[in-house]
């Protein structure tokens, strides 16, 4: 083979393999539908990341994040095939889905702790959380007590009769010195500060055993099972979401925030990812050698005994049947931790 031919045959190979590129550079996005639990906020910012910085599109999605609220339900959309992925809170709802035979899986967990808190007035006596059991006026939703509060009674001993409704409104709290009140470490306590001049003590629940993950990414059992591969560019695609919310730029994922939530503010929004580092909501414990979205067996199986203790679940329900670890643990985006 002559220098001319060997030159020739290899100019032609790279035109090939440039066509071969281009082609499948232009092949379509995978169209995927996302809903959230709530309005936008920077607890879904790992998301909004995703999709404001290209990431998504990297992985071949194009990704429609759906927000949530008070009127929606995207859990059921989710359910019955209206979106291709949910959202979820903690693993309460995804347990509860296997007992009622709804056919959904959790494929990953954004949040190595639930932000669910617990606030009191400093200097009254209600200063550290066996405190808390002095107080006769511990505002909680009808969901919080029905699900935290059991695991409070069950492992504590605190009362049915210590709850008292809470709509929500933080003036109940601030105008009773003796009053305790839930709340996301995220959210209230600087709502309370800014209202009514006082910094509340903050007790994470996740740091005194509610060990649930939480932020979950859900979908349909069907899903997982016949196209995991859209499933792992999703989980994969929306981790490196998170890590570069968290430790990168993320100008561009607060703007889309603030366009589907126009009354979002910067100060929450900053205040909110200070407060999801300092408590390590998304990135700690087995994240530093698996990666933002880990889980374990073993967390699950602590989670599920301690609501069977708090009378939530029998304790023969298949609850493994509520996740998989098949689309984590791989240390994806680890590399973008600062």
């Amino acid at each position: 083979m002559t220098a001319m031919m060997l030159k020739t045959g290899m100019a032609a190979a790279l035109a090939l393999a440039l066509m071969g590129g281009a082609a499948q550079a232009q092949q379509p996005l995978t169209e995927v539908t996302f809903g959230t639990n709530w309005i936008a906020q920077a607890e879904h910012g790992g998301y909004y990341q995703a999709l404001a910085d290209g990431t998504y599109e990297k992985y071949g999605l194009k990704v429609t994040i759906v927000p949530g609220g008070p009127r929606a339900n995207n859990r059921m959309l989710m359910s019955v095939g209206k979106l291709d992925f949910y959202m979820g809170g903690s693993m309460i709802q995804a347990f509860s889905a296997v007992e009622k035979d709804i056919p959904t899986i959790v494929v990953a967990a954004h949040f190595q702790k639930e932000p669910q808190v617990l606030l009191s007035h400093p200097g009254e006596g209600l200063d550290t959380f066996a405190d808390l059991k002095k107080s006769n006026d511990i505002l909680l939703s009808k969901d919080g007590f029905a699900t935290f509060y059991q695991w409070m009674k069950a492992e504590f001993g605190f009362k049915d009769e210590q709850m008292k409704p809470f709509g929500f409104n933080p003036a109940p709290f601030i105008a009773n010195r003796h009053a305790v009140q839930q709340g996301y470490v995220t959210a209230e306590p600087l709502t309370i500060e800014k209202a009514a001049g006082f910094k509340p003590n903050v007790f994470l629940l996740a740091d005194h055993g509610f060990s649930t993950y939480s932020t979950t990414v859900e979908t349909r059992r069907e899903v997982a099972e016949k196209n995991p591969d859209l499933v792992q560019r999703f989980v994969d695609a929306s981790t490196i979401g998170w890590y570069n919310y968290l430790y990168g730029d993320n100008t561009k994922a607060n703007a889309f925030i603030k366009r589907d939530n126009p009354e979002m503010t910067d100060e929450l929004l900053a205040y909110s990812v200070a407060k999801m580092k300092e408590y390590g909501i998304v990135d700690s414990g087995d994240t530093a050698k698996l990666g933002i979205g880990a889980m374990s067996d073993a967390r699950m199986k602590d989670f599920f005994d301690k609501m069977v203790k708090a009378g939530l679940f029998k304790p023969e329900l298949d609850y493994k049947k509520a996740y998989t670890l098949q689309f984590v643990n791989k240390g994806v985006g680890l590399d973008l931790r600062k």
